[in-house]
């Protein structure tokens, strides 16, 4: 359904009814419940876990793949372009609250819960027990009830900072490359779109590997107390935001090279920019919260 209002340009387009929302749910359904049995000891939670992103990954090629091909044939007037803006944004705000809920989790856990089970008042129920944090203390100190295995903290070097100038750094290529697209230099464009991309990409193998490490060598794991929890809660979907929004500019990318978008007209650029720079805010939080604090 469309209307025109000057040409042949829709004042406003209504695609048919799509089964990507659903289909891209069911696939993240299956991501979840992979990850969860496999962090929880099941092998075959890494099948499934694999199976989901297969999954949601073809169903992110089609969902793109239509709405690139309604862009392309001009059916995006000012007025949806607009509304894709505001759309935006309401997502990257909806993604604050969401980050928002666990940096309070981790605030309350740090300045309220943790004082209030180290006080005279449980001292006859855990007498063992110091309210210090990050938890450094080993075994039956390392939480009231001593159900915790024992595990180390992690701090801020090096793979923590690695991480944080390779994000850094992105932001500032992909600042480039937006400047370079606005000037029509469309080479210069994809050439720090590339580098954006391949730093998204080395940033989760860092962060793969650290994980690898703590689980090996430090034993911090995602039932190591409140601190593994929040620690892996945070990260982990920092790192799921990440992954999302390297493929973001990956399309975006792929797209540049194609001939898609304008010096003028290139919101789907815009966007995935507003998105990365977000992710990059988010990780500057944790850097400091998590890793230093």
């Amino acid at each position: 359904m469309s209307a025109t209002s000057h040409g042949t340009t829709p004042y406003y387009y209504v695609p048919a009814e799509s089964r990507h929302p659903v289909m891209a749910a069911i696939g993240l359904g299956f991501v979840i419940a992979g990850a969860g049995n496999w962090v929880n000891g099941h092998t075959w939670g890494m099948y499934l876990l694999f199976a989901g992103i297969a999954w949601w990954l073809f169903v992110l090629y089609q969902w793109f793949g239509d709405a690139i091909r309604e862009s392309e044939q001009g059916l995006y007037s000012h007025r949806i372009d607009l509304s894709y803006r505001w759309s935006m944004s309401w997502f990257i705000f909806s993604e604050v609250m969401f980050f928002g809920a666990f940096f309070t989790a981790l605030w309350w856990a740090r300045s309220h819960s943790l004082p209030a089970l180290g006080s005279l008042d449980n001292a006859l129920l855990w007498p063992d027990f110091k309210a210090v944090w990050p938890s450094v203390e080993m075994g039956a100190t390392a939480s009231p009830a001593g159900i915790v295995e024992p595990f180390q903290t992690v701090g801020p070097f090096w793979l923590p900072t690695i991480n944080t100038a390779l994000l850094l750094t992105s932001g500032v290529t992909l600042t480039i490359a937006h400047h370079a697209l606005q000037a029509d230099r469309r080479s210069k464009c994809i050439r720090f779109m590339w580098m954006t991309v391949v730093l998204g990409i080395i940033f989760l193998c860092v962060q793969g590997y650290e994980y690898f490490h703590l689980y090996t060598e430090l034993n911090l794991k995602l039932n190591s107390g409140t601190y593994g929890s929040t620690f892996y809660m945070l990260t982990g979907f920092h790192g799921l935001h990440v992954f999302i929004g390297m493929l973001m500019l990956l399309v975006i990318t792929l797209r540049l090279q194609k001939g898609h978008f304008t010096a003028k007209k290139h919101f789907g650029f815009e966007g995935a920019a507003w998105y990365w720079h977000f992710v990059d805010v988010v990780w500057l939080g944790l850097y400091i919260l998590v890793y230093w604090m």
